[in-house]
């Protein structure tokens, strides 16, 4: 589960973060809401944890912002203003649970699995689909059209990165996390020795290609 956490105080940020890696969750941190936005645009996440008093963005904005999009993920909004009418106009203007600082962890880790589990009933999607690919997210099986094609676990995790945000350009950094788990490496292949892998099976046999290379950025799934 990938979790975006907005927040400006350093030793809370990085509590939290560490808090939550343990439980297992990915955690993505922004450390101003201008970082924050560009996450939220530029990556696909279960659930936001955002303070409200941000540098350069602050979470109002943030929070209008995601009511734009089709399918937001839900907000768990901490903030040191514990008034009603506070915590009424944060879940009025978008979020789903108001938590008051400062709060034990036991408690911001029960809020953060109700909300994603919440979220899980209501838009678990099974199957996703682009083009004539299609990915079965429980069996893991793979098609292009009717050929059935099979992946290995990298190379599955990586077609449902991209198939999960279709015409986004990925950088290989975020491949790498999202793959391996760890930092990226300018000097490594590894990303671009997977990618050639999964084109050999996804692309080479079919005259529409999808997975595109843009120079010096990363890459991108788009039809032709």
């Amino acid at each position: 589960m990938n979790i975006l956490f907005i927040e400006d105080d350093y030793k809370l940020s990085s509590f939290v973060s560490n808090g939550l890696a343990m439980e297992g969750f990915d955690i993505d941190h922004a450390a101003d809401g201008e970082i924050g936005l560009n996450k939220i645009n530029n990556s696909i996440y279960d659930l936001i944890i955002l303070d409200m008093m941000l540098p350069k963005v602050d979470g109002s904005s943030i929070l209008a912002h995601l009511q734009t999009k089709t399918n937001p993920p839900p907000v768990l909004i901490l903030s040191a203003k514990e008034s009603v009418a506070d915590r009424v106009k944060g879940l009025r203007d978008g979020g789903d649970d108001y938590l008051v600082k400062p709060f034990s962890f036991t408690e911001l880790l029960a809020r953060v699995e109700v909300l994603i589990r919440r979220n899980q009933r209501h838009t678990r999607t099974v199957n996703l689909n682009f083009e004539d690919i299609h990915i079965n997210l429980d069996t893991r099986e793979t098609k292009r059209g009717d050929m059935k094609i099979e992946l290995h676990p990298r190379e599955f995790t990586l077609l449902h990165f991209l198939m999960s945000q279709p015409e986004i350009v990925v950088t290989k950094s975020q491949i790498l996390e999202k793959a391996w788990g760890y930092n990226f490496d300018p000097q490594t292949n590894v990303v671009d020795v997977l990618v050639c892998r999964l084109r050999n099976k996804i692309d080479k046999d079919f005259e529409v290609k999808t997975i595109h290379t843009i120079r010096g950025v990363g890459y991108v799934l788009k039809k032709g």
